[in-house]
């Protein structure tokens, strides 16, 4: 199965003019975004802390997070951003895709719009 790309901006809440684009790699194994961490700082954005994250072969990575506006196919969403190394690829983790509605079609390698956004219990205190 090939991999899954598409277009993100990231966007400073606090001063949103300053903005960066780039072509991330969906990562459904990934829970967060991962940007390199001189485009957020180009933008204006500064880490706000730091999570452990687990990678694939079980490694354990401390590493410093903000928070930023991520934005994809016309849907935009707040979101934890992982500073990433300079030459890390940008990934676009599960936890934005699923908060705007979107998940990944495996058998065409494409996004789909689903046609609302989940809710995990009928009824959940509405």
């Amino acid at each position: 199965m090939g991999a899954t790309h598409v277009t993100v901006t990231i966007r400073n809440p606090a001063e949103p003019h300053r903005t960066w684009e780039g072509l991330f790699l969906v990562d459904t194994g990934a829970t967060d975004c991962l940007v390199p961490r001189q485009h957020l700082a180009a933008i204006g954005l500064e880490p706000q802390g730091q999570r452990t994250y687990e990678l694939a072969n079980g490694t354990e990575l401390k590493l410093d997070i903000g928070v930023g506006q991520i934005e994809f196919m016309g849907e935009f969403v707040g979101g934890t951003i992982i500073f990433g190394n300079a030459d890390a690829e940008p990934l676009l983790g599960v936890t934005a895709l699923e908060s705007v509605g979107i998940e990944v079609d495996p058998l065409n390698q494409r996004l789909k719009r689903l046609p609302a956004v989940r809710l995990k219990r009928a009824g959940a205190g509405i």
